[in-house]
């Protein structure tokens, strides 16, 4: 029973935000509204659009090799991201995270504690781009300092992570003193610990090579331009009048509101995040918040379409499904749990 309520506490927080988002979002559109946006869209526009959404996992697939020092074939981690992707989407917990490193770990002679820190840097200079992109397109599109105030702040906290990081990276023989006096009354814990403190220093690396450290700037800049496009393609289907400024705002927007706890693959979250934001530009009204919620339906969409595809070839050639996949890293993660904390109960052996 305990365990059930452990587990609860962990989704039920995210379903009920994302159910409640849902219940906003029906209570103001008005479906007739939305089936005009439809009827209306410039199908053009939205197939150059779905292009571009699949040269964008593409070109992450790039960016994630680059992090892991092309020590994986492309096609192991375009395929392993798409995986990591689909699951987020589908399962609970992000658990497309911790999934993709576990995946590529089995494809690869990589560690599992090798990979996931290129997960962890991956996802903090996510972070990082959407503060900065969001910030430069806030000016321009509306007068909101709060907005501003939180992106800054999300900004500098990835910043600040990131600087521990690399502090960690260029002091490794400092850091393990440091972790082997605090765990030193467990010894049990301090040999796994000193076992897995090789692998992650290694998947720090990046940070410490300069050259390979400016390669994924670039790429990484580049995805997020890609990014920008596709969403101005999408917007500009159902909104002739937008702008650039619009996607650059809808993009920070939807990224920050898939960051909030919702259900698997924010959904609700992404929808009321981006269609605000994009309700918000349009001028208001009914009509606009019913286009905007269509809008951001098919970007939804599309995030679906450009990473399960690949991400169920990927299962399909593997043969894996995505419940067998769910009861693997639930169950690595498990023994990863059971044995640091069998490990860490030896003190008084």
């Amino acid at each position: 029973m305990s365990q059930v309520l452990k587990t609860a506490r962990r989704w039920l927080p995210g379903t009920i935000i994302s159910l409640g988002v849902i219940a906003a979002i029906l209570y103001f559109v008005e479906f007739k509204s939305m089936w005009e946006a439809i009827v209306q869209a410039d199908y053009l526009l939205l197939l150059a659009a779905l292009v571009v959404g699949f040269s964008w996992i593409m070109m992450r697939g790039v960016v994630w090799r680059t992090l892991l020092r092309n020590r994986a074939s492309y096609k192991d981690t375009f395929l392993t991201l798409c995986e990591g992707y689909l699951m987020n989407n589908f399962l609970p917990f992000r658990l497309g995270e911790f999934g993709r490193a576990f995946l590529l770990s089995r494809k690869t002679e990589m560690a599992f504690m090798e990979i996931i820190p290129t997960v962890v840097i991956e996802r903090a200079f996510d972070l990082f781009f959407t503060a900065v992109i969001l910030l430069s397109a806030v000016p321009f599109v509306v007068d909101s300092g709060d907005s501003s105030r939180i992106a800054l702040v999300i900004g500098a906290v990835v910043l600040v992570g990131l600087a521990a990081l690399f502090f960690l990276a260029r002091n490794r023989e400092r850091a393990v003193g440091i972790f082997s006096k605090l765990i030193e009354r467990w010894p049990g814990l301090q040999q796994i610990g000193d076992r897995f403190l090789d692998s992650f220093f290694g998947g720090l690396a990046v940070l410490t090579d300069a050259g390979l450290f400016f390669r994924f700037i670039l790429l990484m800049t580049a995805n997020w331009a890609i990014a920008i496009l596709q969403f101005y393609l999408i917007i500009a289907a159902f909104f002739p009048q937008a702008r650039l400024t619009w996607a650059m705002f809808g993009l920070g927007a939807a990224a920050f509101g898939g960051a909030v706890p919702s259900l698997p693959g924010a959904v609700g979250t992404f929808e009321g995040a981006f269609g605000g934001a994009l309700t918000l530009l349009a001028g208001g009204g009914e009509a606009a918040a019913s286009t905007a919620l269509t809008t951001a339906l098919v970007a939804h969409l599309y995030n679906y379409l450009t990473s399960g595809i690949p991400g169920f070839y990927a299962m399909m050639t593997e043969g894996e499904t995505l419940a067998g996949l769910y009861r693997q890293i639930t169950s690595f993660r498990a023994r990863q749990e059971h044995t640091a904390d069998k490990n860490g109960g030896t003190r008084d052996s």
